[in-house]
């Protein structure tokens, strides 16, 4: 479930250093707020802070407000964009709005790395820097690779992990959370601390769950999350939509089913159980956990009528009034259509959905993404397998 990369003598001996002088253990997890949502992706780390805190220790949430105004690798041969300040207090406020989705943001404590990185003047960020060597930098396999395909790599993309690692030695953290993608860094605040006298903290870092298409991981930017803040009917038909190689991780990483619970449905899979049967289990114990337990019901009951009932007129669509769409003729593009009616959607992956046969105008499956649709009342828009209006 989670890799930790020390023996266990590490953990008692930091568990009795903070014995020994009193207090609780400091548990870090940052985030730089460049995208507003959390995800179920995110949810694995956060269950885990979860523990620690009901245990008592310590949870110091890390928000990267000075890190995410100047952009960060992101792991992809490329630079993250830099956000500006609104941007990035909007996105905070945002993130620590659902972070109480699952930890208590009562006991924990929240701080901005702009705090301190806003006040180094030249001469101490110069400093800072001359604790780390370029060879040390080039460990972290995005940059050795890009340096090896002479990729550029800014100067500032460097220096972020100096910049994270340092968050550590100003909270004086104990134990850092995060993701197996975010190894390199965590481990550089473990350096800097020992640099800055300080005892190093251990690093803890959890699998990072796959997103939809069981490919990639969950990721905002690429649209295949489950949002903690999804309504439930679209919790329920996301999950469904997994491929069937995915549930087993999905069961270990997002649900809270117990150990004999989680055994009991893997023997029901390898007893040639309909996969559906799970996957509808697992997405009644997603919404649980983040709406309650009728609010499932009520996403089951609606997935069957929409997407296991077959007969188009008996599905329920969503009344949308003209008027309130921002379209100014009576015949729009398609794919405009559908933009107004599922903005979560981009423009790319609605022309990809109409090519693949994925919406319908009135029982009429469209592929031509240059068709234009009169708006006039009655229309009946189907968009995927799960959204239905009706103009009015």
């Amino acid at each position: 479930m989670w890799k930790l990369f020390y023996h266990k003598t590490v953990w008692k001996k930091k568990l009795q250093q903070a014995k020994d002088e009193n207090r609780k253990l400091n548990i870090k997890l940052g985030f730089d707020p460049t995208a507003p949502d959390l995800h179920l992706g995110h949810a694995v780390v956060l269950k885990k802070l979860r523990q620690f805190q009901d245990l008592g220790h310590r949870i110091i949430i890390v928000v990267g407000s000075f890190t995410a105004r100047i952009g960060d690798p992101t792991g992809k041969n490329k630079a993250r964009k830099p956000l500006s300040t609104k941007d990035v207090n909007d996105n905070a406020q945002t993130y620590i709005d659902q972070l109480s989705k699952i930890i208590d943001i009562k006991k924990t404590k929240i701080v901005f790395n702009s705090d301190w990185l806003d006040h180094l003047n030249f001469s101490e960020a110069i400093g800072l820097l001359s604790k780390v060597t370029v060879a040390q930098l080039m460990h972290r396999n995005d940059f050795n690779k890009r340096f090896s395909e002479n990729t550029p790599i800014a100067m500032h993309e460097l220096v972020y992990p100096i910049l994270q690692g340092f968050d550590s030695v100003k909270i004086e953290c104990d134990i850092e959370m995060g993701g197996t993608d975010q190894l390199f860094n965590c481990t550089m605040g473990r350096q800097l601390q020992e640099v800055y006298g300080l005892s190093p903290q251990i690093v803890m870092c959890l699998p990072l769950l796959k997103g939809l298409d069981g490919k990639e991981k969950m990721s905002k930017s690429l649209h295949n999350t489950i949002g903690l803040t999804d309504e439930p009917n679209e919790m329920f038909g996301k999950t469904m939509s997994i491929p069937d190689s995915l549930i087993e991780e999905f069961m270990n990483l997002t649900t809270d089913f117990s150990a004999v619970e989680k055994q009991n449905l893997k023997s029901r899979m390898e007893n040639g159980e309909n996969p559906m049967n799970i996957k509808k289990l697992l997405a009644k114990n997603i919404i649980t956990q983040y709406h309650d337990e009728s609010s499932a019901k009520r996403a089951e009951d609606f997935f069957a009528n929409q997407v296991q009932n077959k007969n188009f007129e008996e599905k329920t669509f969503k009344p949308v009034g003209i008027d309130s769409l921002h379209l100014s003729e009576n015949y729009v593009l398609l794919t405009d259509l559908c933009h107004q009616l599922k903005s979560d959607l981009s423009k790319s992956a609605i022309r990809r959905l109409i090519e693949n046969g994925g919406v319908q105008i009135n029982q009429e499956k469209i592929t031509d993404i240059d068709r234009r649709i009169e708006l006039k009342e009655g229309t009946k828009i189907k968009i995927g397998k799960r959204f239905f209006f009706e103009l009015f």
